[in-house]
């Protein structure tokens, strides 16, 4: 019964670890101006040519 107690908030852990890396990779995204986005994308295709 312990072990599974412990599997149980490993795994409650584990979502709220990943909730956080979300939400700060969303933050990092919508930081950028539409003009950064539009140069940035533009580099990318170049990049590739």
């Amino acid at each position: 019964m312990r072990f599974w107690r412990l599997v149980g908030l490993a795994g409650v852990a584990g979502v709220a670890a990943t909730g956080v890396v979300v939400a700060r990779a969303e933050r990092k995204r919508r930081a950028y101006t539409p003009e950064e986005i539009r140069e940035r994308l533009h580099a990318k295709v170049a990049e590739q040519r």
